[in-house]
């Protein structure tokens, strides 16, 4: 008895002491892959669309990207079943608009190889904890730009237009139009043979040259670039000859 009294007094003051895990936090905005089992993610404002289950994403300014590993994370889709692309026209939603379809780490990496997710998030620390696919009510209208862009990585690229520069995340969707001979020739190596009257490459060519030829540059090059604001997507660029 007396042992199970120690035992019990130690357990007291211990508990009287014990740190509460930290509280998770949310964002929502676009989450796009960035290593293995990571992904990076610039918080956004999220207003549900009054009557319906969407949501709508606005930029928000003092935000710092947040780049979360979600090894462990568990993923709610909004289709419903975990490896459809789309959602053929059924929708898996809770009563707070978010993915209610249970899937893995594993499916959220495949869903990331295809392009940004709109997501809310929690996370702890570096560590996301739970991740959630939304449904936009639309999506932001592309742009095109005049700039230059530098690489980052094999999906990242820096752009720089008008003293401003944002990240911007390449993915098979992304076309590169070239004034080169050939889709894998060095940043505007040899002749411009084609190149358009105002410079522009006319070559088309896949996101996987357009990361090579960033390979031979160390420097911010000139170009021409279709993206969406909001959700970082680059869409395509020009390989741009001199300084037409």
């Amino acid at each position: 008895m007396r042992l199970l009294a120690c035992a019990t007094a130690a357990a007291l003051v211990m508990g009287a002491f014990a740190v509460p895990a930290a509280a998770a936090t949310s964002a929502y905005g676009y989450a796009w892959a960035d290593g293995q089992g990571h992904l990076r993610l610039v918080p956004q404002k999220a207003t549900r669309v009054k009557g319906t289950k969407f949501h709508r994403l606005a930029s928000a300014t003092g935000v710092k990207e947040l780049r979360l590993g979600y090894a462990k994370a568990a993923y709610g889709r909004v289709t419903t079943a975990c490896d459809l692309k789309e959602t053929e026209g059924r929708v898996a939603l809770d009563g707070n608009g978010l993915g209610r379809t249970r899937c893995t780490p594993s499916d959220l990496t495949a869903t990331l190889a295809q392009g940004p997710v709109p997501v809310r998030v929690e996370y702890r620390g570096g560590t996301a904890t739970r991740i959630n696919e939304i449904l936009l009510d639309e999506w932001p209208e592309p742009r095109t730009a005049t700039g230059t862009i530098k690489r980052v990585n094999d999906t990242t690229v820096l752009f720089a237009s008008g003293g401003k520069t944002v990240k911007l995340g390449s993915t098979y969707m992304t076309s590169f139009l070239r004034t080169t001979a050939r889709c894998g020739d060095g940043w505007l190596a040899g002749r411009p043979v084609n190149a358009g009257k105002n410079g522009l490459g006319k070559k088309a060519c896949t996101w996987k040259d357009l990361t090579k030829a960033l390979k031979t540059v160390k420097h911010p090059v000139l170009v021409k670039i279709d993206y969406t604001p909001g959700s970082g997507a680059l869409n395509q660029v020009w390989e741009v000859y001199g300084d037409a």
